[in-house]
């Protein structure tokens, strides 16, 4: 079940850049990082109007904290980076949640750096700056890796909301987290949602109705449905093996880039492997 678990979400994970491209193909970022955390919310609802009453007063400024730090402001960021930012790109770069929640923990939540894993962080921090200033442009030809850095802030934003589960939301159950923190954005984002041209597009816009499916896909199967089982894996076996995902899905992510006719540079692909270096030094390290 375990490694059922793993490769689904490797799957899943990986699959999500290309399906923010495909979407961004009509909608704008904002318009499709909206209707993402929307249809995300909507399909946990039923989750979270049942289990509202479970949670303890004290610890709904985590969970809307998580909100916005783990879903609203991080589905617009990586929406606008994939406007200039091949996919495949934006898929490793993710991988650096795994060291930014190490660093936030240290910085805010007293959590103890070793040596070796000091280490990793630095070498992924220059994997980062080969992989974003090393590059020239790829892609549709107008793209550029420079963009890399707003998938950077959304992965320092998910090291954040990590850290608050972990320090601050312990005991409340993963689906009743997952859903009551969708369940403080959601609103927010459909209300923005009905400020743009989403609704006029999807009536009068062709093709729209196949991007909002891969919107759709996007949110129920990465935003929500993956938050609840990466939970349930880390239950199942430890987080060094859940973290093993971080490898995974990047693979997936430039395949799909790839076969996509994204065009990734050798310096990029430097940097890329300079990023998983850090990332295995950072989790493999005690």
């Amino acid at each position: 079940m375990a490694w059922f678990i793993l490769l689904f979400l490797s799957l899943v994970w990986g699959t999500s850049f290309i399906l923010i491209k495909k979407g961004l193909a009509v909608f704008s970022s904002d318009e499709l990082g909206s209707v993402r955390i929307t249809i995300a919310c909507l399909s946990l609802l039923p989750f979270a109007l049942k289990n509202i009453k479970q949670v303890p007063p004290d610890k709904w400024k985590y969970i809307i904290g998580s909100g916005f730090v783990g879903n609203l402001f991080p589905a617009f960021l990586f929406a606008y980076a994939e406007t200039k930012l091949a996919s495949g790109l934006a898929g490793v770069l993710n991988s650096l949640t795994a060291l930014f929640t190490l660093i936030i923990g240290a910085i805010f939540f007293q959590q103890k750096i070793a040596g070796l894993r000091l280490a990793g962080i630095l070498i992924g921090i220059a994997g980062t700056a080969i992989l974003i200033f090393g590059g020239g442009s790829q892609a549709t030809g107008t793209s550029n890796a420079f963009f890399g850095i707003y998938v950077v802030i959304a992965t320092a934003m998910y090291g954040l909301s990590l850290n608050l589960i972990k320090h601050r939301l312990q005991g409340i159950p993963a689906l009743t987290m997952a859903s009551m923190a969708l369940f403080s954005v959601g609103p927010l984002a459909f209300g923005y949602l009905c400020t743009t041209s989403f609704f006029y597009k999807l009536a009068h816009v062709p093709g729209a109705y196949e991007a909002l499916f891969y919107i759709a896909l996007l949110a129920i199967f990465s935003t929500a449905i993956g938050l609840v089982l990466y939970n349930r894996l880390i239950h199942l076996t430890n987080t060094l093996f859940a973290s093993s995902s971080t490898y995974l899905m990047p693979i997936v992510a430039l395949l799909w880039g790839v076969l996509d006719g994204e065009q990734i540079l050798l310096m990029h692909y430097i940097g890329m492997l300079v990023i998983l270096a850090g990332v295995l030094i950072v989790n493999r390290s005690r």
